[in-house]
């Protein structure tokens, strides 16, 4: 067999083995109306300055305990990561996500940071917290189990199902268009529908939160096959933004998903995503990332990458 039918035959099977959710991510379209007027997907951060990034909008007195005990629920059978469900001591009821034992490509720390950083700028997002280690009463009897996200299950957060990025109410509209630029400085690779959620949220009034959760495949390459995840040395080596091509941003992004940045966005929506996120103080930097457990060392590589995609952000736009 010649080169050339080996690389169809390899291209084949890729598809194959490629689950149809991170295929079917059409190109957005602009609908014909305005979005409901109990639903958000951003809400302009007044307060930014004064947020706190380590224990998120959420605060202190919901996190998780780290000396309680927690009892299983259930295990996870699907997707790429080890989880479960357990209740803690108070009887709420939490999603954990864990690392493979060693910890590569770990995507707890991640999901943690970046809900943070998103969460901190304006972007609805669940509470979530890291642990990296808890007890855990199950069937063996009581032992250390490794952590990750512990994300708490809320009745006054109603998880009311996914949201499609091709048809949200919000194609089109700044910050619709800036949480694209924000993944994509994130190097986010899995975006698939499923894992946006609407969620209902009960505070005073009744309001339908639009949320991107299980952002934690980032942080790494944009490869299409088995990127890295919390990688560093990945995300240093990873190229952000190539040019400007007819009005719209040329991302180095090499995922399943083009059609959501493909002649898409504008130098616009990148400057006003990378001035958004810009306006975050050191400190608040320094929280996020030791929310996700980060350590010092590596947590400022992430940071000054992050920050040097911020800038080359604002320099598309001649000011």
């Amino acid at each position: 067999m010649t080169l050339r039918p080996l690389a169809a035959v390899a291209l084949l099977m890729a598809a194959t083995l490629v689950p149809a959710s991170c295929r079917s991510v059409n190109r957005p379209q602009v609908q014909a109306g305005p979005p409901p007027a109990d639903a958000s997907l951003w809400v302009e951060p007044a307060d930014l300055a004064g947020r706190d990034l380590y224990h998120g909008p959420w605060g202190a007195e919901m996190a998780p305990d780290p000396t309680a005990t927690y009892t299983l629920v259930n295990r996870k059978h699907t997707g790429t990561n080890l989880g479960m469900a357990v209740l803690d001591d108070r009887g709420r009821e939490w999603s954990v996500k864990q690392a493979y034992p060693g910890g590569l490509d770990a995507e707890g720390p991640a999901e943690v940071a970046l809900s943070r950083l998103l969460s901190a700028i304006g972007y609805h997002q669940a509470p979530v917290y890291f642990l990296p280690a808890f007890r855990l009463k199950d069937g063996w009897g009581t032992h250390v189990e490794i952590g990750g996200r512990f994300r708490l299950k809320q009745e006054s957060l109603k998880n009311l199902g996914s949201w499609r990025w091709e048809d949200s109410p919000f194609v089109g509209t700044t910050p619709y268009q800036g949480l694209i630029v924000l993944l994509m400085m994130f190097n986010s690779t899995d975006l698939k529908n499923s894992n946006n959620s609407v969620y209902e949220q009960h505070a005073g009034r009744v309001e339908r939160w639009y949320a991107v959760r299980d952002i934690g495949a980032a942080l790494g390459d944009t490869n299409w096959m088995s990127p890295r995840k919390n990688h560093v040395d990945s995300f240093e080596r990873s190229p952000f933004i190539l040019g400007v091509h007819d009005g719209s941003v040329e991302f180095a992004y090499r995922g399943w998903y083009q059609n959501l940045v493909r002649d898409r966005i504008t130098p616009e929506d990148v400057l006003w995503a990378s001035e958004l996120l810009g306006r975050l103080s050191q400190r608040q930097w320094d929280d996020a990332f030791r929310a996700g457990g980060y350590e010092p060392a590596v947590a400022n590589r992430f940071i000054a990458t992050l920050q040097k995609r911020i800038q080359q952000g604002r320099a598309l736009v001649a000011r």
